[in-house]
């Protein structure tokens, strides 16, 4: 059982409306910063404390340098926004890591993967590929979100708290329209007993009767019921991360791909790859994958080699 100290900040990220997953991974750092200072009180902190910690974080146990940023983060709202302590300048040593080209697939090794799967699971990384959602941003799909007349589909709330548009294939409309009948009758179901999808409490209570409606079914349901961590209700949530990975993973060793390490991002790697290849515009793709700076999508071009404007090696010159 947490203590009141934990409860209490947990209650004040809910009350900000950050996302669960955002509150696990805030009330975890917390929790190792006060092992680390000795289970003392944070408010009896000095904020060089923090320094400590994150330099400890790089040093001894070698972070990443995101993960390191994301404990400054839950650090920050920690005393800043929590216990309204300002923290000043932290110089701490930042983590180090070397430039990271993403893997990514072709076409064909694409098709491969997709061939190896059918109905709901070949939908999932379809989607992934097709639209270039990370596997959470597909798996929180509602059916409103869906614009199949405008071949578009939305993301509400995505990473930092964004929504965005994106591409929906013309070639997944069947399929698509597939699934949602088989979300409707799941929720028609729910709805004799009582339940129905996960909803947010703000909008639960402005909204009384969505949980009836067939807009707010998740295009893809979990095949059980769970109770929402926010109200304490019955509810029947999305499907989990964890079935994706699992089915990725057969499909990957069947359609025999070993020499690259294949998760679900490298689907939303290989949707910027294949637009830049195919004459997008940089700015096209990197609105349809919601970075905030070019240069996160300018990461791409190095995977295709276009950041060297057509430049030839030398041997082609004598060979």
């Amino acid at each position: 059982m947490s203590s009141p100290f934990i409860e209490s900040v947990r209650s004040d990220i809910r009350l900000r409306g950050y996302s669960i997953k955002t509150e696990k991974t805030y009330l975890e750092w917390v929790r190792q910063f006060i092992r680390f200072c000795e289970m003392r009180h944070p408010a009896d902190l000095d904020p060089s404390e923090i320094t400590r910690f994150l330099t400890h974080l790089a040093v001894n146990r070698r972070v990443a340098v995101h993960t390191q940023k994301t404990a400054l983060n839950a650090l920050v709202y920690l005393y800043q926004k929590f216990l309204k302590i300002e923290v000043g300048e932290l110089g701490f040593k930042l983590a180090t890591r070397q430039r990271y080209l993403p893997t990514v697939l072709s076409p064909v090794e694409v098709k491969q993967i997709l061939d190896q799967l059918s109905g709901r699971n070949r939908l999932i990384l379809a989607l992934l590929y097709g639209s270039g959602l990370r596997v959470n941003e597909c798996l929180r799909l509602r059916i409103q979100d869906l614009d199949l007349e405008h071949r578009s589909l939305t993301i509400h709330d995505g990473k930092g708290r964004k929504d965005r548009q994106t591409l929906l294939g013309a070639q997944l409309i069947p399929a698509l329209t597939e699934q949602m009948e088989a979300a409707q009758a799941i929720q028609q179901q729910d709805n004799k007993r009582g339940i129905g999808c996960s909803i947010p409490p703000v909008l639960a209570r402005k909204y009384p009767n969505a949980f009836r409606t067939l807009c707010w079914a998740y295009l893809f349901p979990s095949s059980g019921l769970c109770v929402n961590p926010y109200d304490a209700v019955l509810c029947r949530h999305h499907l989990h991360d964890t079935v994706v990975r699992k089915f990725l993973a057969k499909a990957v060793a069947s359609a025999g791909i070993p020499r690259k390490r294949i998760t679900c991002h490298t689907f939303r790697h290989s949707f910027a790859t294949a637009l830049l290849s195919t004459g997008t515009d940089i700015r096209t793709v990197q609105e349809l994958l919601g970075h905030n700076d070019v240069s996160t999508t300018q990461i791409y071009t190095h995977v295709l080699g276009l950041h060297y404007a057509g430049t030839a090696s030398p041997l082609d010159n004598i060979m």
